[in-house]
């Protein structure tokens, strides 16, 4: 079935994203599986998945991407070591427990966070897995994510307040529309009325002048004299 899925990425997809190709990282698999394994799961290609974590989710996770490539180096070690190892040898189940505990640190450290009026507050991580400079990245990442969603929140008013005024002034404009056309219906008539009194005027007018035109009446009077009749 051809995937067509076109609706935004909502903020679970973007931490199953997330913890599927940090995962990935960590076992030595290569980040393309980890699109493919997403876009099955969501019905979205592995190219929109790919766009997404390049464009939009990556920078939030640089972090977890090293800390996950150094697990990753630190497994494949292991394991060429146990390998060199004879066959009678093993490793202690304290040493094991703990080799577990370091390669399975989760996403959620570094994405255990919730929304609050469009900012991102994110968990503290275990300050004894990190050092100075990931303190300072992370905070820098936080104040940056602060900043955009200030500048977001600025910008969402402005246009709120863009539109209302745009819509205020469409209302007068309507208004105004149709109070012209009203006049325009008014002087319409008008000049058909006119038109009709000036037809008439010239009808009479022509009616006049056939009268005025026209050749006067004799009659004979009594003592045989033409006398002029009246109009």
């Amino acid at each position: 079935m051809v995937k067509v899925r076109q609706d935004a990425w909502s903020h679970e997809d973007d931490l199953l994203l997330a913890e599927t190709v940090l995962r990935h990282i960590r076992e030595g698999s290569t980040q393309l599986n980890a699109f493919e394994e997403v876009g099955d799961k969501l019905n979205r290609t592995s190219a929109a998945c790919g766009f997404r974590w390049n464009a939009e989710v990556r920078q939030r996770y640089d972090q977890a991407v090293d800390i996950a490539k150094r697990q990753r180096k630190e497994k494949k070690r292991q394991l060429t070591s146990q390998q060199k190892q004879p066959s009678n040898s093993y490793v202690p189940n304290w040493e094991q427990k703990e080799m577990e505990e370091d390669t399975s640190i989760s996403i959620n450290q570094f994405n255990n966070h919730e929304v609050i009026d469009g900012t991102t507050n994110r968990a503290t991580t275990d300050i004894n897995s990190i050092d100075l400079d990931s303190v300072i990245r992370y905070l820098r990442s936080l104040k940056k994510d602060v900043d955009t969603s200030v500048r977001s929140k600025q910008n969402a008013e402005k246009l709120r307040q863009e539109r209302d005024t745009l819509t205020a002034e469409n209302q007068k404009l309507q208004k105004e529309i149709n109070k012209l056309e009203k006049q325009l219906e008014t002087v319409q008539v008008d000049y058909q009325a006119f038109l009709q009194i000036m037809d008439r005027a010239r009808k009479m007018v022509v009616f006049s002048d056939q009268d005025e035109s026209a050749s006067p009446a004799f009659r004979m009077e009594k003592n045989g004299n033409l006398e002029q009749v009246a109009k």
